[in-house]
């Protein structure tokens, strides 16, 4: 995907999000970030840095550290390297809500032997990823598998590693209670109580 679809679905003019009009290019080891989204649902974005863009999933229940768990993790449009650091209101629009970074880091991309492998072009393409995710909430080896069955649906999986959990993981658990969104959904709960 190109950022066509990225620029096409929103108008600059309005949002604050950055317009992306280059690509980036990597002088150290690729990143990723995961974006807490307060749109039409409450949803997680995984992003990781391929090609000077960033390859995007739309998790609706966030990632996991169990193994057991398996994500629905739905493809979207590329988005600009620089929405990495991108947080704030979407005031109308495409996506309107409120966005926080949740978690960020590093990653290696994997071959299917678990070797450092040069990007994530191959993995994409056969639509098998493996990753090594070095971040402060996300660590270890993660699999992103596609899903034959349904459009632009892949899997986030945690691989059995030193970092996985066995007990109930809900992402939720692992953001402030101060974080914007959440004082916006008590804000909200506390006006329909009133009402």
């Amino acid at each position: 995907m190109s950022l066509k679809s990225y620029h096409t679905k929103r108008n600059f003019k309005e949002s604050p999000e950055p317009p992306g009009k280059h690509l980036h290019k990597n002088q150290g080891p690729p990143i990723f970030v995961v974006q807490r989204h307060k749109a039409s649902h409450l949803h997680y974005d995984f992003r990781l840095e391929h090609n000077g863009k960033l390859k995007s999933w739309a998790v609706p229940k966030g990632p996991s550290m169990n193994p057991a768990d398996k994500r629905l993790a739905m493809m979207v449009e590329d988005h600009p390297y620089e929405y990495k650091d991108f947080k704030g209101v979407i005031p109308s629009g495409y996506g309107a809500g409120i966005v926080e970074i949740w978690d960020k880091g590093y990653y290696m991309p994997l071959d299917e032997d678990l070797q450092p492998a040069k990007s994530l072009a191959a993995g994409l393409k056969n639509g098998h990823v493996k990753i090594l995710l070095k971040g402060k909430k996300l660590k270890g080896i993660f699999a992103l598998i596609e899903l034959k069955s349904q459009e632009n649906g892949w899997l986030l999986i945690k691989d059995s590693d030193e970092y996985a959990v066995d007990k109930p993981y809900n992402s939720e658990e692992y953001t402030p209670k101060n974080s914007p969104i959440n004082k916006a959904l008590q804000k909200s709960s506390s006006t329909k109580k009133r009402s």
